[in-house]
């Protein structure tokens, strides 16, 4: 509701989309200074994982009778662990790399869902440089450098004059291979989460509360069905927006799996 009346005088019926004097008014919290929402929102987010983990994991150990609770956190943990960490860059690496996997998986699933959570709706993974371009610039420095330190000079070497490639070819394909794992990976990892949470919540804002300002008869009676129209659609991709939030975490951990396992693993 914010997005769209967020302009202290509004005629909703001669301007149903109301555009404020400032665009950081959409994101300032008028009571910590400068400290914006997107911030405390992030810190939120990294204090909601910790005590998912804590009474999740450490806490859940600790009792004689699992919880409910306790056996959904530890599914989620042994997935990330056995299905990306192991199963993408096997177990001989995959445990070293399972603290970090795991990390980025539960940061970005709970950023994603501030969109459908009551009182937010606003996923923090929708501003480019607080969650994905900061992950995807982490993810490319540890891939990297695993790289070289499991080949040496060897993993540029490798991709700059890839080997099994004709000689003819290989000028060109290592060129788009240096492009590809310096330049394009941590990029289109960050695109790909920031476009599809901006997208869906823009789409979901619009749909919500134009329904909304519909039906309070604020763009006239003839308009309250077309708000019942929009209210629908906006319910239907409330609960979509819940699968791209769970879906995207999941992408985003498992290219950063193929990327390191691509490193650690020349042969492959």
């Amino acid at each position: 509701m914010e997005l769209i009346l967020a302009s202290g005088e509004c005629n909703a019926e001669d301007e149903i989309i109301c555009v404020p004097e400032r665009v950081n008014e959409l994101f300032e919290n008028p009571f910590l200074g400068g400290v914006n929402r997107t911030m405390v929102l992030a810190v939120l987010a990294a204090l909601i994982v910790i005590g998912l983990l804590y009474f999740g994991i450490v806490r859940h150990k600790k009792r004689l009778v699992p919880s409910k609770f306790g056996a959904a956190v530890e599914a989620l943990v042994t997935f990330v662990r056995d299905e990306i960490a192991i199963g993408i860059i096997g177990p001989q690496h995959g445990l070293k790399y399972f603290p970090w996997l795991l990390s980025i998986f539960l940061v970005i699933l709970v950023s994603n869902l501030f969109e459908v959570a009551p009182f937010i709706n606003f996923p923090v993974s929708s501003r480019m440089w607080v969650v994905p371009a900061t992950l995807s610039i982490l993810t490319w420095f540890i891939f990297v450098i695993s790289g070289f330190k499991e080949q040496g000079f060897s993993y540029l070497k490798d991709i700059a004059w890839p080997p099994g490639v004709p000689v003819a070819l290989k000028p060109l394909v290592g060129i788009i291979e240096l492009v590809s794992t310096f330049l394009v990976r941590p990029f289109s990892l960050a695109v790909r989460l920031f476009a599809n949470l901006v997208a869906g919540h823009v789409m979901l804002t619009l749909l919500l509360v134009s329904g909304w300002v519909f039906l309070s008869g604020q763009g006239g009676l003839a308009k309250i069905p077309i708000g019942l129209g929009w209210l629908v659609v906006g319910l239907a991709i409330y609960a979509f927006e819940i699968i791209v939030a769970i879906l995207q975490a999941y992408i985003f951990t498992l290219l950063s799996a193929v990327y390191v396992q691509t490193a650690v693993h020349p042969e492959h």
